[in-house]
């Protein structure tokens, strides 16, 4: 938090867009004769960032900023900056004198996934665990309406995780309604459903997307207003924080409150997993498919997603389509783009709660 002298009195600058987290008499009438809150940059703002901090890097004739730009949600001018720095490091260890669009990719690979673990070493049977498992994330993400767009699935471990399936929104999204939220329980439980399906086990591989599902669910009922307990807060939030002070949040309902809103959570976190089943057993050919490239290639962008799942082909380490492994089990292909309901949401679309 920065404040500076102007002409009219002093300004408050806020970095942050948690103004809650400042003490409240900062904020009290008259303190300050100006508040600025600083938000996190728009599509153009970051095209805007992208073109400051590229403007001494010889950049390649493919480099696109305004696809970068789309492509980085969410990120502010520091991240930028480490995506520009990242990118032209990347071209220096391959001794090209110009920064192409691969060295952003690769860079911004490493800034929203985390490095790659070179060094660790995944054992067959779990590489094609997480395979399986990241081609179920994958398919449901591309399949399912109200969805953000799949950007690219990986099985090279980065970060922490094992395995990512990244997906991007096309534009900035300032809010998300009850369906793209359902739609994201669902990306989340696929992992899950794909491990059961094809391993015949539950691993610890899917316990972040498991506590992920749980939040959102939870925020659902408890802060969204979304379950049939109608649009109530429950749990409120410790108003008085400074520095050094933990969010708190104390509880305002009754013990019944409290076991219907663990009702509620449970009921939405299942519907994710039943939409999700429904759409790997429609398709499962087509997950099969997707693992089975993902354990040759490693890496797999959006296009190539959509690709394997409409043309129900494997491809190999050069990009050539082969016939996919028989499983028995008749594919049904369903376009990405939309065309006609996903098993489970046409007709009789069911209820969360």
């Amino acid at each position: 938090m920065d404040g500076f002298e102007s002409n009219e009195g002093v300004i408050l600058v806020a970095a942050t867009n948690r103004p809650d987290v400042l003490d409240p008499a900062l904020l009290r009438p008259g303190r300050f004769d100006r508040r600025v809150v600083v938000d996190r940059p728009d599509v153009k703002g970051r095209e805007a960032i992208l073109k400051v901090h590229t403007k001494k890097i010889p950049l390649g004739d493919d480099v696109d900023l305004s696809v970068l730009a789309r492509g980085t949600p969410g990120m502010a001018g520091a991240d930028l900056a480490n995506l520009v720095n990242e990118a032209a490091l990347n071209a220096a260890r391959q001794n090209r004198k110009v920064v192409m669009q691969i060295d952003f990719e690769q860079s911004k690979d490493k800034v929203l996934m985390g490095a790659e673990r070179k060094s660790l070493v995944m054992s067959d049977k779990e590489k094609r665990t997480t395979a399986y498992h990241e081609a179920g994330h994958a398919l449901v993400a591309a399949l399912i309406p109200n969805s953000d767009q799949v950007h690219k699935v990986t099985i090279i471990p980065r970060g922490m995780a094992l395995g990512l399936t990244q997906q991007l929104p096309i534009d900035d999204k300032l809010s998300y309604d009850k369906e793209q939220l359902e739609a994201r329980l669902a990306i989340l439980m696929a992992g899950r459903i794909a491990d059961e399906m094809f391993s015949n086990q539950k691993s610890t591989g899917a316990g972040n997307d498991i506590e992920r599902a749980t939040d959102l669910a939870r925020k659902m009922v408890c802060e969204w207003g979304m379950s049939e307990l109608g649009p109530m807060s429950f749990g409120q939030k410790e108003e008085q924080i400074f520095l050094g002070r933990e969010i708190a949040q104390h509880r305002d309902y009754s013990e019944a409150t409290a076991i219907r809103i663990d009702e509620q959570v449970r009921r939405f976190v299942q519907y994710g997993y039943d939409v999700a089943k429904g759409i790997i057993e429609e398709n499962r050919q087509a997950l099969i498919n997707i693992a089975e490239t993902l354990l040759v290639r490693e890496v797999l962008d959006g296009e190539e997603v959509n690709r394997i799942i409409r043309e129900g082909v494997v491809l190999s380490a050069t990009g050539k389509a082969t016939a996919s492994p028989d499983d028995g089990h008749t594919q049904q292909v369903l376009r990405p783009e939309g065309g006609r309901r996903l098993p489970g949401l046409e007709g009789e679309r069911p209820q969360p709660a």
